[in-house]
């Protein structure tokens, strides 16, 4: 059964449902933030050249670091909504994290969120970062982003990472899968018509749901690192994490995927107040250990 604190975020996804909040992205930060508790020993240092945050816990190796990807469908979502979440998963890693802002939609499409982050993570190397201690993770689209980043880096003639962290992540733009009809009941915010809508404001007039840049599923994944994949088990996204599972082991990829039963979307942002979340960021600062040779 699921906690009484991990409620918080079923009560979350149906407050933004009734309100629809996703269109005042300055509240809907606020309340992302709200369902994280405020980790001690962290620090957080701003970046003085770009939309970015250093993530640093107390004691944390200096030379690893997680770089980190927020969710919000692309069009909401920010360094300060996600601060707190990747605040604890630095402090499970035992390494510094750096979370940054990329453009959102309907302002800017496809690929500029793509190519902003293969900038940031340019950037992250030219600071002496070795990319085998690089980390990506990132939750919903930020997940997604999580992949599909390392495929746009390769191209552009960029070493890639050690592994990725992705959680809940967005994949299948044409909300496809199975769970939007067998999970409609049990998730308390998403839904095959609003995915859809997310997906086109995103995409634009030209993007396409089946480019390798926006569904990594279509593309090539021979040669990723490991990747570990955490999602709930009542979210209509469900699919989208068992399909990148199953097209990683295909191309020989090193893949874990967890489902925690009765989970909602994101559940991890409940991190430091619900037991269940708490789980799943110890699993992953252990996977997270592990890649990084901590």
């Amino acid at each position: 059964m699921a906690s009484k604190e991990s409620e918080a975020v079923r009560r979350h996804w149906e407050r933004a449902a009734a309100a629809g909040e996703q269109a005042d992205r300055e509240l809907a930060d606020h309340r992302w933030a709200e369902l994280t508790t405020e980790p001690d020993h962290v620090d957080y240092l701003a970046v003085r050249d770009r939309p970015a945050l250093w993530i640093v816990p107390h004691d944390a190796a200096t030379d690893r670091v997680l770089l980190c990807f927020h969710g919000g469908g692309y069009v909401g979502g920010s360094r300060y909504s996600h601060r707190k979440l990747f605040a604890h998963l630095a402090q499970a890693v035992g390494a510094r994290a750096l979370v940054f802002d990329y453009s959102l939609a309907p302002e800017h499409t496809h690929p500029v969120q793509l190519d902003e982050a293969v900038e940031t993570y340019r950037w992250l190397l030219d600071q002496g970062i070795a990319p085998e201690h690089i980390v990506f993770t990132g939750d919903s689209a930020g997940g997604g982003m999580a992949i599909t980043t390392q495929l746009r880096a390769r191209a552009a003639g960029l070493p890639l990472p050690a592994g990725a962290l992705p959680f809940s992540p967005w994949i299948d733009f044409e909300a496809s899968g199975a769970t939007y009809d067998s999970n409609r009941e049990r998730d308390a915010f998403f839904h095959r018509d609003l995915v859809r809508g997310l997906a086109w404001v995103f995409l634009g007039a030209d993007g396409s749901p089946r480019d390798p840049f926006v569904n990594p599923t279509y593309g090539d994944l021979t040669g990723l690192g490991p990747i570990y994949i955490q999602v709930g088990g009542d979210e209509v996204l469900l699919d989208d994490a068992r399909v990148l599972a199953e097209a990683a082991e295909r191309a020989g990829v090193d893949v874990r995927l967890d489902v925690f039963a009765q989970m909602q979307h994101t559940f991890q942002m409940a991190a430091g107040r619900a037991p269940e979340a708490d789980d799943a960021i110890a699993r992953m600062g252990q996977w997270g250990r592990k890649v990084l040779g901590l």
